[in-house]
């Protein structure tokens, strides 16, 4: 039973996208200031935890991109490790920073493992968090249920 006012889920519509936006451009902007993998993260567990209070948390887990909060943190994983790969066929060390560049024909696009770490983080941090949040939430929801 959900008991979440109608303005709190017709307003989580245009903010859950918005605010995961806004953890994406966080997210990219962390290589030259402050920002990166983590806390654009915990920006998009904001976005995860307002989706599950106003409609439920199965519902906020099933718009994970995942579709469930562990897996999104192992495609995390994944990520974080296979970021330190690149290195390894070229010669360097596991996790050394990689860099190169994808010819577009009228730009030269930059590339580096530091980008896929980040992402790694990410999503490991977003999975696990939302995950936990969510628990919580579904938690309360019982609570609540069995008082009424």
């Amino acid at each position: 039973m959900n008991l979440s006012p109608i303005i709190l889920r017709v307003a989580a519509r245009p903010l859950y996208w918005l605010i995961l936006a806004v953890s994406v451009w966080v997210l990219l902007r962390g290589h030259n200031e402050p920002g990166g993998g983590f806390i654009g993260a915990l920006v998009a567990v904001s976005a995860t935890v307002l989706w599950g209070v106003a409609h439920s948390p199965a519902a906020a887990q099933a718009r994970l991109p995942m579709g469930s909060c562990l897996g999104l943190a192992a495609l995390g994983v994944v990520c974080a490790v296979a970021s330190g790969l690149p290195p390894l066929l070229d010669g360097g060390s596991f996790l050394h920073h990689w860099w190169g560049s994808v010819n577009l024909g009228f730009t030269e696009f930059a590339i580096s493992t530091v980008l896929l770490f980040d992402l790694g983080v990410y999503l490991a941090v977003w999975g696990a968090l939302s995950g936990y949040a969510l628990g919580l939430i579904a938690q309360d929801d019982e609570i609540v249920e069995d008082r009424s």
